[in-house]
């Protein structure tokens, strides 16, 4: 689906929401799609952009970046400690920070490196043993230990289940991040961002309705 045809539709669903559109962050995943595409997008004018990995982000955004002004990368896969300091220096958000272990690190290269990119926690609303993120019951303490470590916290982060009604986990998010006095909302992809949208979500993360289906082979 042509890019314009997604800023049509989120555009709508925040007028549906009673939300002016640039509430709404639209972030084009990239990932495993090929180069060709990925220009075609930033050639229309999209500058924001999310990756999973970091050996992928790094083989791809610096060349990118000395063709096009004003790219602004998000790391929205998990993010290995041992990976924490080039994930800090290729991109300007991070959506999955989810363990102590992870935030430590984080903090101590945020000195060292003298900047950090804008963080969120990542949260496993669906309290699923194979996926990343704390668990509900466990956010609130999370937000104060990062918060205790002086990182640049914008808001929490979900993926709902995939048998699910996604609107459930996207309102019990929203309610974490409230009674935290967060902002950010990172949740919704291109099954389900209307739906995120209308519940308060400020970034969204859509892949294949704009770059069209990823070919792994």
């Amino acid at each position: 689906m042509p890019l314009d045809d997604i800023k049509a539709r989120v555009a709508a669903a925040c007028a549906a929401a009673d939300r002016p559109t640039d509430d709404v962050t639209l972030i084009a995943v990239s990932k495993v799609q090929p180069l060709d595409r990925v220009r075609a997008v930033l050639d229309q004018g999209h500058r924001v952009f999310g990756e999973n990995k970091v050996q992928e982000a790094a083989g791809k955004w610096p060349a990118l970046r000395q063709d096009y002004d004003g790219i602004t990368l998000h790391l929205i896969g998990p993010l290995q400690t041992n990976k924490a300091r080039q994930a800090m220096e290729l991109a300007q958000a991070i959506h999955t920070v989810d363990r102590p272990k992870l935030a430590n690190t984080i903090a101590r290269l945020a000195q060292e490196m003298g900047h950090c990119p804008d963080l969120f926690i990542q949260v496993n609303t669906g309290e699923e043993p194979q996926k990343a993120g704390v668990l509900p019951a466990d956010a609130d303490a999370f937000i104060a230990q990062v918060r205790a470590l002086d990182l640049p916290l914008v808001g929490l982060m979900c993926i709902p289940p995939v048998d699910e009604e996604p609107s459930l986990h996207f309102a019990l998010l929203a309610k974490i991040a409230a009674r935290n006095g967060l902002s950010g909302l990172s949740m919704g992809m291109s099954s389900d961002f209307e739906r995120a949208i209308a519940q308060g979500a400020t970034h969204i993360r859509v892949g294949s309705a704009i770059f069209g289906e990823r070919d792994y082979g």
